[in-house]
């Protein structure tokens, strides 16, 4: 697929281009400078014509292993990746010497690249914007605003001699066919509208699996993404919040495809004053919507403490598989009185899914991760697990019989028929007499007798109570 990598300085506006070419609010967008700070990467659309796009980190011009300097280095492996680039000035500012920096770069790498200048949204600030522009070397400026959606056929016709021909581009068209008969035009910036969920409507066996990596700021969450992907695909270092976007990165392991996503850490809400912050968590909390498996990443050194299980309870009560990563293992002095801690904190403090998986690792020093990945699979393989009606319902029988339930006002209260409706997690509805009279106890050892007798540890099982209509009523 045609890969666009969209980059200039910093509040240029090039996460809002990319939200825009993405059709949906992906990327934080904020007035700030210097909000994005890893690339990240998506299928999305320029007019009708499908894309992959890469939105990049601010330029900044620093070299000395300071953030802004590590942002420079994962704007460099977005363009190695890139067919053309679209190269974003301020129109209202002007250019400035970091654009002259930058455009001087840019014509040294050979890309194939557009000028554009952004927040062009009258015809005077497109004559101001594009007038200086010719200056960069880089051919006609194209005037565009990508807050309100003007100058995208421009960006197009400009693009166009660039695209691939039609009979390279017609199988990679097919990934996009879960969208035939949709009016994109009508989805133009509409921020409810979740593709994401839109394409998990499909029903090929080869989607992949989608891992959320969460936890704690400096837990290890984007060195373990990088340990498993083995390169250095999000930035890392010994600040807290470094990550702020959730960015998601295909990955193969034992002939599965992942999608991994990298998340920022995720501090209690009081603590939380920063408007970007925010902002990154509730990113972080989508990407454990839309997640199949989290993988909780703890820091060995610090205890288990309020905040590590406040996400692990979110991450369950979301219905999605939970995986335990105990970082940071190879530093720990004393290995068998913290594994002993952490097996009976998460025991007793999350005592409504048994038996969590959790693996001891250390991403730095890539250690683990295999062990890692075989329990991920393994809660996938109960996250999906489906028991026939018919064996239910002997085994209902079966259970009722060695303990029926509370007598209601001197009568049977009778469990006539179980099912399960769905996967991911386990849902299961259960018809009984009287419904609100059956006790919450009941409905835990009905859950429990499931989990034991039908080996469905490690993930939430939901359980409905029901009830028939009296025809006679």
């Amino acid at each position: 697929m045609f890969t666009l990598a969209i980059i200039g300085r910093p509040n240029v506006g090039k996460s809002t281009l990319f939200n825009r070419f993405a059709k949906k609010r992906l990327a934080i967008v904020d007035n700030t400078p210097g909000v994005t700070r890893d690339f990240r990467e998506t299928d999305g659309w320029i007019l009708d014509y499908p894309i992959r796009i890469l939105d990049t980190a601010g330029l900044e011009d620093s070299f000395d292993g300071s953030i802004e300097s590590r942002m420079r280095t994962q704007t460099e492996e977005a363009l190695k990746r890139a067919d053309a680039v679209l190269f974003l000035i301020d129109g209202r500012e002007g250019v400035n010497p970091l654009d002259k920096a930058f455009a001087k770069w840019l014509r040294k790498l050979g890309i194939p690249t557009i000028l554009v200048a952004n927040k062009c949204e009258n015809e005077t600030t497109a004559m101001a914007g594009t007038a200086e522009a010719y200056s960069l070397g880089l051919g006609d400026p194209i005037p565009i605003s990508a807050a309100h959606g003007h100058g995208i056929q421009d960006i197009y016709d400009a693009l166009a001699p660039f695209f691939p021909d039609e009979e390279s581009m017609h199988d990679k068209d097919e990934s996009f066919d879960f969208l035939k008969g949709k009016d994109l035009d009508s989805l133009e910036g509409d921020e409810d509208f979740d593709f994401a969920a839109l394409e998990d409507e499909e029903t090929s066996d080869d989607k992949p699996i989608k891992i959320a990596i969460v936890g704690r700021p400096n837990a290890g969450k984007s060195t373990l993404l990088n340990a498993l992907v083995k390169e250095n695909r999000v930035m890392t270092g010994p600040e807290a919040g470094i990550t702020r976007d959730a960015i998601a990165v295909d990955w193969t392991f034992e002939e599965k495809k992942f999608k991994l996503v990298d998340t920022a850490g995720m501090r209690r809400k009081s603590k939380i004053k920063d408007k970007i912050e925010k902002m990154a968590i509730d990113d972080a909390l989508r990407a454990i919507r839309l997640a199949q498996i989290v993988i909780l990443v703890l820091d060995a050194e610090q205890a288990l403490d309020k905040q590590d299980l406040t996400i692990a309870r979110h991450v369950i009560n979301e219905g999605r598989a939970l995986v335990i990563a105990v970082n940071k293992w190879d530093i720990t002095k004393d290995k068998k009185e913290a594994l002993e801690f952490y097996k009976d904190k998460v025991a007793h403090s999350l005592a409504q899914v048994k038996d969590i998986p959790y693996v001891t690792i250390s991403a730095l020093k890539e250690k683990g991760l295999e062990a890692l990945m075989k329990k991920c699979l393994f809660a996938y393989d109960n996250w999906n697990k489906r028991i026939a009606t018919g064996r239910l319902n002997r085994w209902l029988d079966h259970l009722v019989s060695h303990h029926p339930p509370p007598l209601t006002q001197g009568r049977p209260n009778r469990l006539r028929y179980i099912t399960q409706i769905k996967t991911r997690p386990p849902t299961f509805a259960v018809w009984v007499s009287k419904p609100k009279d059956l006790p919450d106890s009941y409905k835990r050892y009905i859950i429990n007798g499931l989990r034991e007798d039908y080996d469905i540890k490690s993930v939430p099982i939901r359980l409905l109570v029901r009830t028939s209509k009296n025809p006679y009523a």
